[in-house]
């Protein structure tokens, strides 16, 4: 028998605690036949400026994780979206093929979905793209966390802005205003594509108008996401309303 609502998909999506966009927005990207059900890592709200405080979140994600999962279980997902930036779980070449067989073994098998994963996929979607320029949620310590996760696979950071949160929940206070103008001061002729990391920014609305006055690629963190979940799962619908990913690719 089939799930009543989600008789196409049911994807599980582990978030921390305190994030408080990800769920409103992966649910406005649901296509017909598909839901969202969430399970959250139990993490602190605690001070992000100082690199032990950042490391700290970064581990509570990481032994938080395994709880999350099992509890998301339960409603038996089709698929299970870990739904942080992509930096979380990584610990330089080789860890995101360990932190992905982690990840199986604890779903028991159930598909799973990654940041890492989504980016690239996103970049060959728009035609094998190289050179970024990324925002951040955060204060310079963790930028360059989220900078070297891309350098490390290869990617050539062209500039980088954090937007200045100092907590995890603080993440979504960033404005509409403050993330448009971090868009203006890191687009160049150089840059093929803008991209925001940490699923705690309501970003999905500012990247698609973005998109349209810039021209090129503007890849907000639960968009890539979720598009990568749904077309690793077969559901191939396109709408229009959220960028380019979801209307073209």
């Amino acid at each position: 028998m089939f799930d009543a609502l989600g008789y196409r998909l049911k994807i599980g999506i582990v978030l921390p605690s305190t994030n408080t966009s990800m769920q409103p927005e992966t649910d406005s990207l649901r296509v017909l036949g598909v839901t969202n059900h969430a399970s959250r890592m139990l993490i602190q709200d605690q001070l992000m400026d100082k690199k032990a405080g950042f490391n700290s979140v970064l581990n509570n994600i990481r032994t938080s994780t395994e709880d999350a999962i099992h509890s998301l279980l339960t409603c038996k997902p089709d698929r299970v979206i870990i739904g942080v930036s992509p930096e979380s779980y990584w610990d330089g070449l080789g860890s995101h093929e360990r932190v992905m067989d982690s990840f199986l073994t604890m779903t028991g098998g159930v598909p799973v979905t990654t940041s890492p994963d989504a980016y690239q996929a996103a970049f060959k979607a728009f035609g094998n793209i190289k050179r970024i320029a990324v925002i951040t949620p955060y204060l310079p310590v963790g930028d360059n966390t989220v900078s070297k996760f891309f350098t490390d696979n290869g990617y050539e950071v062209v500039a980088i802005q954090g937007l200045g949160a100092y907590s995890p929940a603080q993440i979504s206070h960033i404005s509409q205003e403050k993330i448009f103008q971090a868009i203006k001061e890191i687009d160049s002729a150089d840059v093929e594509a803008i991209v925001q990391v940490g699923t705690n920014v309501a970003m999905a609305g500012a990247a698609t108008i973005a998109e349209a006055w810039l021209n090129k690629p503007v890849i907000s963190n639960n968009v890539v996401l979720y598009w990568h979940a749904l077309r690793q799962s077969g559901i191939v619908d396109t709408f229009s309303g959220f960028g380019a990913l979801l209307e073209h690719h």
